[in-house]
């Protein structure tokens, strides 16, 4: 294990809000258009010290967590791990998805509304997202490459016709080998479609063997997995993937019993 302390860290709110608030804080907003989505927003620990470098990270959730209730985002992903002690020194935003699959052009919406509202380091934007959030990560990340610095997709696919795009980003495709709810060929498609177009270079993947569909989402409540994330930029050389981070298997299995417990609730305004 590599434990990468990147020197972005922190952020804080939007200009709207009182600029002396606190900051480690949820927010909701509503969609930016009218069928847009709505979608909360992370605000970490001494954001208003570090914005400039604070990376921006985009959450996208499953299938079971569509619908029009935000508060089932935070059943399981960063916000989760978050809510439970991990430090995560980004601004989180977590769309939900009333139906369908992901639309890109929605959440490119919301990072273009980020951008308008937020300060945060343009090179350093994130995805991730398991399930349905795995196509999503990747139909986004391929969508839009030169906006995205690094991607994980968990037990997911794509629904690109074309994946030159994501052979433009570092990116790192995991999925078990026991997933019924998303066949592993699903994320095996794309690493062979992205191998047939010999835009693999930034390509990272692994098969848990013995993974089941829900196992994946220990990746969220691991430092690790953000550390990751971290180490690329949209800038060269950091714009090539790492293959150094590992986790390992024992680090899975106590993904959820190594958190700092935090001090009281994660606020919420």
């Amino acid at each position: 294990m590599i434990r990468v302390v990147p020197c972005i860290l922190t952020i804080l709110l939007f200009f709207p809000l009182d600029i002396g608030a606190q900051d480690d804080y949820l927010t909701t907003h509503k969609a930016v258009r009218d069928d847009g989505y709505a979608f909360w927003i992370y605000v970490p620990k001494d954001y208003q010290q570090y914005q400039q470098t604070t990376p921006l990270i985009f959450f996208l959730h499953g299938a079971s967590l569509r619908g029009t209730d935000l508060n089932k985002v935070l059943k399981y992903g960063p916000l989760d791990a978050v809510k439970k002690g991990l430090e995560i020194p980004a601004l989180i935003v977590a769309p939900q998805n009333p139906k369908g699959h992901w639309d890109v052009n929605k959440l490119n919406d919301i990072l273009e509304w980020m951008q308008r509202h937020y300060v945060y380091n343009p090179q350093r934007v994130y995805v991730l997202g398991m399930s349905l959030g795995g196509y999503g990560t990747l139909d986004f990340a391929g969508a839009y490459p030169d906006k995205i610095a690094a991607a994980i997709a968990l037990c997911g696919g794509s629904t690109l016709h074309n994946y030159e795009g994501l052979g433009r980003l570092p990116l790192w495709i995991i999925h078990g080998t026991a997933d019924t709810a998303v066949k592993v060929e699903e994320s095996k498609k794309v690493v062979d479609g992205m191998k047939g177009l010999k835009v693999d270079q930034r390509l990272r993947y692994d098969w848990i063997k013995g993974a089941s569909h829900g196992d994946l989402a220990r990746y969220f409540y691991l430092a690790d997995t953000y550390d990751w994330l971290f180490l690329h930029t949209l800038i060269e050389p950091q714009r090539q993937v790492d293959h150094h981070v590992e986790i390992t298997t024992d680090e899975r299995a106590s993904a959820y019993q190594n958190f700092k417990r935090r001090k009281g609730e994660l606020p919420i305004r």
